[in-house]
């Protein structure tokens, strides 16, 4: 079993984009520690099913981000659920969860399913909307991120920004709080100095976006983050 809290960096694929054969060869042997499938928008089973089975010619690890249940397949090693913590829809913290167990549950290996605290912090993001979240204040935030670590006892707080470069400060206060809960920051990150700057306090970086536009920038993401 691979040591999640040990990951450092991790790349996140959309199945709904396009990369090329050899652009998702650089990408599965980059030294990145793990590849995250995962999207908003059109997710399907057949675009889920086509990335995983390309990225299984390697040794990466490879997750599913569970966004939607009819692309839910068996063959990741681990998938992630997310409870979006600042959705004002109590179906997007407990109830679509539930759904998936009631279907899932029967033929789940309990060790590869993880449960993230999830905040997302970017109100153009289409995730924000979907999930019709509330933009938190600073204090709301930390509460969050004691909230997963001390009450719920998630295995990972996510600070999305989805798109958008975060506030260094904030992230450096929720590295202040977060003891054994891993915390794992996603957005905007698209040169090699925001990966550092964001390493220095998140446990586990996300690259995503960059990766279909500024691809060799998000490449070298991985040796900054490496050097470190």
């Amino acid at each position: 079993m691979y040591n999640r809290q040990a990951w450092k960096h991790v790349f996140k694929l959309d199945p709904a984009k396009t990369l090329t054969d050899d652009q998702l060869d650089q990408i599965c042997e980059s030294g990145t520690d793990a590849i995250i499938v995962g999207g908003t928008d059109n997710v399907t089973l057949d675009g889920v099913l086509d990335l995983m089975s390309q990225v299984r010619r390697y040794t990466v690890p490879c997750v599913l981000e569970v966004s939607t249940l009819q692309a839910v397949t068996p063959g990741f090693d681990f998938y992630d659920i997310p409870m979006v913590l600042n959705s004002q829809d109590k179906k997007w913290m407990m109830d679509v969860q539930h759904q998936a167990i009631k279907e899932f549950g029967h033929m789940l290996n309990w060790d590869e399913l993880v449960t993230e605290g999830y905040v997302i912090m970017n109100p153009d993001a289409k995730a924000y909307k979907l999930t019709n979240c509330y933009l938190p204040n600073e204090s709301d935030v930390i509460a969050y991120a004691q909230m997963a670590e001390y009450m719920f006892r998630l295995p990972v707080f996510y600070l999305e920004y989805s798109g958008m470069y975060g506030d260094i400060e904030l992230v450096k206060q929720v590295r202040h709080v977060l003891k054994q809960t891993q915390f794992v920051y996603g957005g905007g990150i698209t040169t090699v100095e925001q990966a550092k700057e964001m390493a220095q306090y998140a446990d586990t970086i996300v690259v995503g976006n960059s990766l279909y536009e500024q691809f060799a920038e998000a490449i070298k993401t991985v040796a900054a983050v490496k050097e470190k």
